[in-house]
């Protein structure tokens, strides 16, 4: 081949190894750009108390998203078509949310609780017809531990979307008895009672309001309304405790508690001779 090919040829590798090596600083300044990004936004995380396992995940997810970008930056300036490579990721990732649909929806449920954290290990919530202590809680899915010592598994993305009661979120709950007296009852005797009851308890809150009240006037019985407040940690304790003490008490004072009796009488005929 004539030399003349070859010089003519110069100027255009020179312009294409020019425009490699502006792409390889660029790319060694935006990697940079990245990890500074990448390390304020961790720092952030740290300080807002964000639970670890949501903030490895946000940081993977941001840090994908911008060696994407810078990619695509690159691609641009050395002049691919960017157009086709955005199609085919966005294909790619259309097949791949279809074909996970179901685990893709628990795992944005997992990330919506453990950064809104509706509970945390160890409070006891109730779902639906199940209940229990929340022994864990994972990025696609959260242990419950009921009463009867059984696991329960439910997926984070069901769990988004339920009605969730918190029992033990607070530190004070309050308890709530209904205690039925007959009609004859005197009212003010089984006032007496429940309050000297309730002033036995120690573990009571003095701070918060206690109530003895008639609550409704039933069908067969007067309900009256009890309601107490204490620490989360003693309200079963403080609840079977007063039950018993009151059935005990309305005994010794003679105070009838109303239940549905049944009366059978059975009628013998005599044999005809």
């Amino acid at each position: 081949m004539p030399l003349s090919y070859f010089t003519d040829k110069l100027p255009v590798v020179a312009d294409g190894a020019i425009h490699i090596l502006i792409a390889l600083v660029l790319f060694a300044i935006g990697k940079r750009v990245v990890k500074i990004l990448l390390k304020i936004l961790k720092a952030s995380f740290e300080r807002s108390s964000m639970e670890e396992g949501v903030a490895h995940f946000l940081l993977s997810i941001i840090k994908f998203s911008l060696y994407a970008i810078l990619l695509l930056i690159l691609c641009q300036f050395l002049g691919f078509a960017t157009s086709s490579i955005i199609a085919l990721l966005g294909s790619a990732g259309l097949a791949v949310g279809l074909a996970l649909q179901g685990s893709l929806a628990n795992f944005a449920g997992g990330v919506l609780i453990l950064i809104m954290k509706p509970f945390v290990v160890g409070d006891y919530i109730i779902v639906g017809d199940l209940e229990g202590t929340v022994i864990g809680i994972d990025i696609v899915y959260t242990k419950l531990q009921m009463i009867d010592n059984k696991t329960v598994v439910l997926p984070n993305g069901k769990l988004a979307d339920s009605n969730i009661i918190n029992v033990t979120g607070q530190e004070k709950r309050r308890i709530d008895l209904e205690i039925g007296v007959s009609y004859e009852a005197d009212l003010k005797q089984v006032r007496n009672v429940l309050q000297k009851i309730i002033a036995e308890q120690e573990e009571i809150l003095s701070e918060e309001p206690v109530d003895v009240v008639v609550g409704a006037l039933g069908s067969s019985s007067v309900d009256m309304a009890v309601h107490v407040w204490v620490k989360k940690e003693d309200y079963w304790t403080v609840r079977w405790r007063m039950l018993e003490q009151i059935k005990v008490a309305f005994d010794e004072e003679g105070i009838v508690i109303p239940f549905n009796q049944l009366d059978v009488t059975l009628k013998q005929e005599s044999e005809k001779e």
